[in-house]
């Protein structure tokens, strides 16, 4: 590291822990989680009044999005209200896909690397 011009600081290095905290994630021997204070914020978030309450919803939400299924789908009715042309109105869809964010959120899996000998699918979720 010293060739490389790179030091550790020793008051920040962490030894023999079960798990450290890794730009705002969790990584142990099992895998990469979410960290609990990021999904405690998302799911105590009160229902957007505003386009600016919305888009600070979804710009932390979207800090997590590796962790739910289907992001895309499922915020794709609250991006509607982001458009420049369109009046803020939130309806019944629009508290279900925020609802059902914060749920998908809240029971965030462990991601981990994949294990080369066995059949594994890779998902993009993209519109």
């Amino acid at each position: 590291m010293r060739e490389n011009k790179l030091y550790a600081n020793l008051k920040k290095c962490v030894f023999c822990a079960p798990e450290i905290p890794v730009l705002g994630c969790y990584v142990s021997k099992d895998g990469v989680r979410a960290d609990p204070e990021k999904i405690s914020s998302i799911c105590s978030w009160p229902t957007p009044k505003n386009q600016t309450e919305l888009r600070q919803w979804l710009g932390l939400a979207n800090y997590l999005h590796k962790y739910t299924k289907d992001y895309a789908s499922l915020i794709q009715p609250m991006s509607s209200l982001l458009k420049m042309d369109v009046a803020w109105d939130w309806r019944p869809e629009h508290q279900d896909a925020f609802e059902a964010v914060k749920k998908s959120i809240a029971s965030a899996p462990v991601l981990m690397l994949p294990d080369t000998s066995r059949p594994f699918h890779v998902v993009c979720d993209a519109i």
